[in-house]
C-alpha cells in the first residue's frame, strides 16, 4: 500500500501526492490523493483515476 503517488498536478505541477483516504468497494480499492501545495484532489478506483487529463 503506497502512501505517496508520483502524478502531476495540474493546478501547480507538482509531482507528489498523498494518499489522504482509502476504502474497498465491489469495484475495487478506492483511494483518494491529495496535493499537499495546492489543495487538488482526485480519486482512483482500481488504477483508474478521476484526475484532469
Amino acid at each position: 500500500m503506497a502512501m505517496e503517488l508520483d502524478h502531476e498536478c495540474p493546478n501547480c505541477g507538482e509531482k507528489t501526492f498523498y494518499r489522504a483516504a482509502s476504502t474497498t468497494l465491489h469495484l475495487g480499492e478506492k483511494v483518494k490523493w491529495h496535493c499537499p501545495d495546492c489543495d487538488y484532489g482526485f480519486v482512483q478506483i482500481d488504477g483508474i483515476d478521476s484526475s484532469a487529463a
